[in-house]
């Protein structure tokens, strides 16, 4: 399969992510949404502290990846990275490029959020505000896509695919974390899973771009990876 035959077959599958996300954002968005997060509040699970510390990780992975990337290009000076060293500059660049993609939608959904958390903005539970208003910009109002679960899926996509024997511990510390977005009501349900798709469609394309693949897939097929 040629590089163009890779990127079309990668865009058909975006595509169809894409239309079964809508559907699930569609699905959320009218009849699991708004009772999940009454649920939330009524039950006070955003008490329960382990929730509020598993959200803590995506933006301290944003506000880190800038230095781990001059790390790394530092140490490019004294040679060709290793291929878990590739892995790591391709997954914080996805990363960035996942919230800041979020950060556009954001503004052009313009959704309300669960709850009243910063300078009174407009909620469901706050106010009973819900629903979305396009083209309105302003953190106020860009509950969706979760920037959260784009960091996460951002980062996290680009390991899933350029090594899979990193699958298994990604199982484990992932989805916990996103549960945690819905369980402290900073997002709905289908904010999360927009972000999440977001976030692991970035991660897609990053890493064809960067032509990551496992070192024996590389051995095997004559290429490198080294940067």
């Amino acid at each position: 399969m040629t590089r163009d035959q890779e990127f079309r077959r990668l865009l058909r599958h975006s595509l169809w992510a894409l239309v079964v996300c809508l559907f699930a954002v569609v699905i959320c968005y009218y009849w699991i949404d708004r009772p999940v997060a009454f649920f939330v509040h009524d039950q006070q699970i955003e008490k329960i502290p382990v929730f509020k510390w598993l959200t803590f990780p995506p933006p301290l992975a944003q506000t880190w990846s800038p230095l781990v990337l001059a790390l790394l290009m530092v140490r490019r000076a004294w040679g060709p990275l290793a291929h878990w060293q590739n892995v790591l500059l391709i997954a914080c660049l996805s990363l960035i490029a996942a919230d800041e993609f979020r950060t556009s939608l954001g503004d052009l959904c313009g959704r309300y959020w669960p709850e009243t958390w910063f300078h009174d903005n407009p909620s469901l539970i706050g106010n009973g505000m819900y629903g979305f208003h396009p083209f309105q910009g302003g953190d106020d109002i860009g509950s969706f896509p979760s920037g959260h679960a784009a960091r996460i899926l951002g980062f996290a996509t680009v390991w899933w695919i350029a090594i899979p024997r990193s699958r298994l511990l990604l199982a484990v510390v992932c989805p916990p974390m996103l549960v945690s977005l819905v369980a402290m009501n900073y997002h709905f349900v289908s904010d999360v899973i927009a972000g999440s798709m977001l976030g692991a469609i970035v991660a897609a394309y990053a890493v064809r771009l960067a032509s990551l693949v496992e070192p024996s897939i590389e051995r095997a097929g004559g290429n490198s990876a080294a940067v």
